[in-house]
């Protein structure tokens, strides 16, 4: 039997649990420039205390247009890699292994004076009109997406996860709703995100996992459901993703009968059915702070990993605090073996 606790080992990544910290933007660089700051050393390693098995680190992005907020992360320059170092030596020093979420914000970056796109369609009434990349500039994005990972790999990071959900630029070149394009990237809607694992996978240790965060279903009139993420997950698990962190919605507003469910583990059914499409690893996340509740999806292997986000978000040590209540072994800090 396996549980929350089973350590996990996919390609060269070794985790002591099955606990991970999903990718959870902070919006705190101090000086717009996308480096992380004490607060991001302090936020990761405090849970690397906690006991979580790995850390992905926030959406960062690989340019500055790119990002959500101005106060997003950033990977576009040599000057990142050494603060991002400083997050994954600190963390490995307590037994947590740590990934970073490469992105771009797409259509969605709220800041970018003119936020670019696949196609010059805005996500809402509420944001910019965006405008469509030419041919030769996804060329170019698919390159900084390249040069991002090196600079990953450089600050000693254990795996990478590509951001292909919500509403951001890889989603928005998978999807029909935002794809509209009549060249290459437009007849074959995979092709970007296709490249972009092919160029990230260059610069990756052989045996260095790839990870990719999707949305199994829009929630949106005219979107795509599982049957299609399924379809364009074949393609990107041929391109080289190891594991899938199966999300859902971002891409268009949402419809009173598109509405997503509000009860403990919703999103888990779309992660069984891609692992059991495609036989391939899963992490399943939302709404599964629950120790039991998580317990329950790895037991009956519905998911390979537990991504926790706004339970860990209350609690660095929610991974200790689980063990506890689930009466697992797990090593505690000696400076905290009281509490426990």
């Amino acid at each position: 039997m396996i549980d929350l606790f089973t350590p996990y080992q996919l390609k060269d990544l070794a985790l002591k649990n099955r606990v991970v910290m999903s990718p959870m933007c902070q919006y705190s660089v101090e000086a717009k420039d996308g480096i992380p700051n004490d607060w991001h050393t302090l936020h990761y390693t405090s849970r690397a205390v906690g006991g979580t098995g790995l850390i992905i680190v926030e959406m960062t992005n690989v340019e500055p247009d790119g990002r959500i907020s101005d106060y997003c992360l950033g990977l576009w320059s040599d000057e990142h890699t050494s603060a991002f170092k400083e997050i994954v030596d600190n963390a490995h020093k307590h037994g947590a292994k740590v990934g970073i979420q490469i992105a771009h914000a797409g259509r969605k970056a709220e800041d970018a004076k003119v936020p670019v796109a696949p196609s010059a369609i805005a996500f809402d009434e509420t944001f910019k009109t965006p405008r469509a990349l030419s041919t030769e500039e996804v060329e170019e994005m698919v390159e900084k997406y390249r040069l991002a990972a090196r600079r990953a790999v450089e600050a000693g990071v254990d795996t990478i996860e590509l951001h292909g959900a919500h509403g951001y630029l890889i989603h928005q070149f998978h999807s029909p709703l935002s794809n509209k394009r009549t060249d290459k990237y437009g007849q074959d809607l995979t092709r970007f995100g296709v490249e972009v694992i092919q160029a990230v996978k260059s610069e990756m240790p052989k045996e260095m996992p790839l990870l990719m965060r999707i949305s199994g279903t829009e929630f949106v009139d005219g979107g795509y459901g599982m049957k299609e993420a399924i379809d364009f997950s074949k393609a990107y698990q041929e391109a080289g993703v190891d594991m899938f962190d199966v999300s859902a919605g971002g891409e268009g507003p949402i419809t009173p009968h598109g509405r997503p469910g509000t009860h403990g583990g919703y999103q888990v059914p779309y992660a069984r059915q891609l692992k059991e499409a495609l036989d391939v690893p899963v992490m399943a996340v939302g709404r599964l702070d629950a120790p039991a509740l998580a317990n329950n999806v790895i037991g009956t292997e519905d998911a390979d990993l537990i991504a926790i986000g706004r339970g860990l978000l209350r609690n660095p040590y929610w991974a200790l605090e689980a063990a506890k209540q689930l009466k697992k072994d797990m090593d505690v800090p000696v400076q905290y073996k009281a509490g426990f």
